[in-house]
């Protein structure tokens, strides 16, 4: 397993290594079993703190996801049996052929991201419309 912390994405170097970490083992490239990184190992990676990368683990074992073996490493504990389709699913390959697209009109990988989040918020109604001030809205 190898973490990549992107520090202009405006999330948390923890937090990172949280979801990059549950995206391993939903994907199955890490199972029950596995060993972790070394927080140390992170840290040289990534250039983080090493306690960052210990926040991240704790913040793992809190959700029941790893389990810390003091002086052996850390280990996952939980996965699901299968979360969400894989490579082999025709969602995968639409969403990669629309990634190349956006990838040939020059938009950056923050670009993508961005929309991908913002097409998930709205399908999820997680998008709140804009507020209007001194309109009828607000009783003004």
């Amino acid at each position: 397993m190898r973490y990549h912390v992107e520090r202009r994405r405006g999330v948390a170097a923890y937090q990172q290594i949280v979801d990059q970490t549950k995206r391993a083992i939903r994907s199955g490239e890490l199972g029950v079993g596995d060993r972790l990184p070394t927080a140390r190992e992170v840290a040289e990676s990534c250039a983080v703190n090493p306690n960052t990368t210990l926040k991240a683990y704790r913040e793992l074992e809190r959700e029941g996801v790893v389990e810390l073996r003091q002086g052996v490493g850390t280990f996952v504990c939980w996965a699901p049996a299968r979360m969400g389709p894989g490579q082999d699913s025709p969602l995968y390959s639409e969403l990669a052929d629309w990634i190349g697209r956006a990838l040939l009109a020059d938009l950056d990988h923050d670009d993508i991201r961005g929309l991908v989040e913002l097409a998930l918020e709205k399908q999820c109604g997680l998008v709140e419309k804009p507020r209007l001030i001194g309109t009828e809205e607000t009783g003004r």
